[in-house]
């Protein structure tokens, strides 16, 4: 990492964004829980926007900043938002489960949109740092989204197959698949600081090129 053009600005734009993204991706789990009847994350005060009820400092601060500033990919994590999924599958069944699996990608993907829409429509109505927030808050939401959607443990995406195997009637293959997400996030670390990363996650940083080109 180059510190000599550090610039904390954009360091603090940054790890706004940052915050916006992975602890909104959180709550919407908690929220879209607490809809199908589990107040879990609700009772223990987690569906608050107070982001220091959800930040962990080395999953949302220190890990995504290294990441982007050395390799320019940007992954993390905020503290786990608790969910019962006993009682969200007793009140809405594995369909249930998949929408809480994927409501912070769909968190995530919606404010991509968004502020993509905004810069392509209204960036002339905006200053030069508001314009570089909203494309941080574009890049990140995107990234996050689309990497969650990757179906490896422990990742949002693989909680979304398995939960789709059951409904399928394929339980004894979720729960052999399921067995080996205690491994996930040791493999998962070694894919993204591998050179294969490149190669794992081109398609994210292809659908990137592809918006902002539009």
């Amino acid at each position: 990492m180059d510190f000599t053009n550090f610039d904390p600005i954009f360091a603090l734009l940054l790890l706004a964004a940052l915050i916006i993204a992975i602890v909104g991706h959180e709550i919407m789990h908690g929220w879209v829980a607490f809809k199908f009847g589990d107040s879990t994350a609700k009772n223990l005060g987690r569906l608050s926007p107070n982001p220091i009820k959800h930040v962990d400092p080395i999953g949302t601060i220190l890990v995504p900043a290294l990441l982007y500033f050395t390799t320019g990919f940007c992954f993390g994590w905020a503290k786990p938002v608790p969910v019962n999924m006993s009682v969200v599958l007793r009140n809405g069944g594995y369909k249930a489960d998949v929408f809480v699996a994927l409501a912070g990608i769909f968190y995530n993907i919606f404010l991509a949109i968004l502020f993509l829409f905004l810069l392509k429509n209204f960036a002339s109505h905006f200053n030069e740092l508001s314009v570089q927030f909203i494309f941080l808050l574009f890049s990140v939401n995107l990234f996050l989204g689309l990497f969650n959607l990757y179906p490896f443990p422990p990742l949002d995406g693989f909680k979304a197959v398995i939960y789709i195997l059951c409904m399928l009637g394929l339980k004894n293959l979720a729960d052999k698949l399921y067995s080996a997400e205690r491994w996930g996030m040791v493999v998962l670390i070694v894919v993204i600081i591998s050179p294969i990363s490149q190669y794992v996650f081109a398609p994210i940083h292809s659908v990137f090129k592809l918006l902002v080109t539009l």
